[in-house]
């Protein structure tokens, strides 16, 4: 009889491991949309790689693109868990988030020092007119005139920092996209970061 229950229990962990994907399997983003669209970008890009002046690109601007592409390709490709977004800053962050087949993607705040939990996608973050922010590298720090959002790609692990002296946001990875008003989606609202600090952290989001 124990003999028996060993062999039903036994049988019950194999189907359950042949039917759902253990918890601790890497993660295929290679499958979503935003492989796709980095994907065909890539190959739009490569086609021009010997005139690249035709299709608006000096040499200079040609080669950060095709890095940039072939960047996100690579994170996508490699990443094991969701992307989430770390806020090194000062402040609260309101951040674009979704639980996968559960909610759209929306806003949420996070308070400074937080990380989003694994189990959602942090999609990218909002940041309100009067940032002082560096969006690309070896770019000077420029002032937002009006509010934009960032976008990250499936699989990143970003984090939004703020210089100490100058309160000057940068990021670890640059944003696959920048929005503004009307060329997204997302809800853009015209928060200040005043409005933002004072909005109560979303729990649900914090790993």
């Amino acid at each position: 009889m124990r003999l028996l229950k060993f062999f039903l229990v036994a049988l019950v962990l194999l189907v359950n491991l042949t039917i759902a994907q253990p918890s601790w399997a890497s993660k295929n983003f290679t499958k979503g949309a935003d492989y796709a669209e980095v994907t065909q970008a890539l190959n739009e890009l490569l086609i021009v790689k010997d005139t690249p002046e035709q299709a608006g690109y000096t040499p200079e601007q040609f080669q950060q693109r095709l890095a940039q592409l072939q960047f996100q390709k690579n994170v996508i490709e490699t990443a094991t868990k969701r992307a989430q977004c770390r806020n090194q800053t000062r402040n609260t962050l309101a951040v674009y988030a979704n639980k996968p087949k559960k909610s759209p993607t929306q806003l949420y705040f996070l308070a400074a020092g937080q990380i989003t939990d694994d189990d959602w996608d942090c999609d990218g973050i909002y940041l309100p007119a009067g940032t002082q922010v560096v969006l690309s590298p070896n770019t000077q720090p420029q002032e937002l005139t009006e509010p934009i959002a960032v976008k990250f790609v499936d699989g990143t692990q970003s984090i939004a920092r703020a210089n100490p002296a100058t309160g000057v946001i940068d990021f670890n990875v640059e944003p696959a996209k920048v929005f503004k008003v009307g060329e997204t989606n997302w809800l853009l609202p015209k928060l200040s970061q005043a409005d933002i600090n004072i909005q109560t952290p979303t729990p649900q989001l914090i790993d």
